[in-house]
């Protein structure tokens, strides 16, 4: 058999209950259960992107095919009206969109090197890797092809072979632009490290539109998204 039991009901129990003053410790519950700002206590998610152009530094580099990665961030800093500047490892600068921020750099400590100024903002900034974009050349595909990568292999490239290094990873965003392959054999240094010719020259100013509209849709779109729109234009 149940046990009943048998209780009083007093009419102002309830009452005398409600004005009580509350535990912090509850109070502190009950604005936990209807913060508007993050109601499920779920991570809250980034809105901070590193765009790192790669390149060499000194003037001697600064119109060829390997700066590429240079001449796009310094393309979309012109257009925000925004400087760089000089910091650790590199040189730097922000501009925000619709509520994210946007810190463009470029490594000074040349192309072999460029893990160090990546994985150094990285973590100054608490930037995760899937908010991080690499900008580069790249041999393998034709001039002014755009390929937008979410991981892959170096393909041979010295400032993504470092990357990879010091991220212990190959998954991170990459921003390829195609340098194309016309050169003899041997000559592949002095190409990488040549100037545009007339033809390249006029056909980057419309590359460097798309470029931009492409970083701002990795912060705005995401990644897939990204990828879905741009590849192979």
């Amino acid at each position: 058999m149940y046990e009943i039991k048998l209780f009083t009901f007093t009419p102002m129990n309830w009452l005398t209950k409600l004005l009580q003053p509350k535990k912090a410790s509850e109070n502190k519950k009950e604005v936990q259960a209807v913060n508007p700002v993050n109601p499920n206590n779920t991570k809250e998610v980034s809105k901070k992107y590193l765009i790192v152009g790669l390149g060499n530094i000194g003037a001697e580099y600064a119109n060829t095919r390997h700066n590429i990665g240079f001449k796009i961030v310094d393309y979309v800093a012109q257009k925000e009206n925004t400087s760089f500047e000089t910091a650790k490892l590199g040189a730097l600068t922000e501009y925000n969109i619709k509520g994210r921020k946007l810190i463009l750099l470029k490594p000074n400590t040349y192309m072999n090197l460029s893990g160090k100024a990546v994985s150094y903002w990285m973590e100054k900034e608490n930037i995760p890797k899937e908010n991080v974009l690499i900008i580069t050349d790249d041999l393998n595909l034709p001039f002014g092809t755009i390929r937008i990568k979410a991981k892959g292999s170096d393909g041979g490239h010295n400032g993504l072979k470092n990357i990879q290094l010091l991220l212990n990873s190959s998954e991170y965003p990459r921003f390829r632009f195609g340098i194309s392959d016309q050169f003899k054999k041997g000559q592949q240094v002095d190409y990488v490290l040549g100037e545009w010719n007339e033809d390249e020259k006029t056909k980057l100013s419309e590359r460097f539109i798309l470029a931009k509209d492409i970083i701002e849709s990795f912060a705005l779109a995401g990644l897939a998204n990204t990828m879905n729109t741009f590849n192979g234009k």
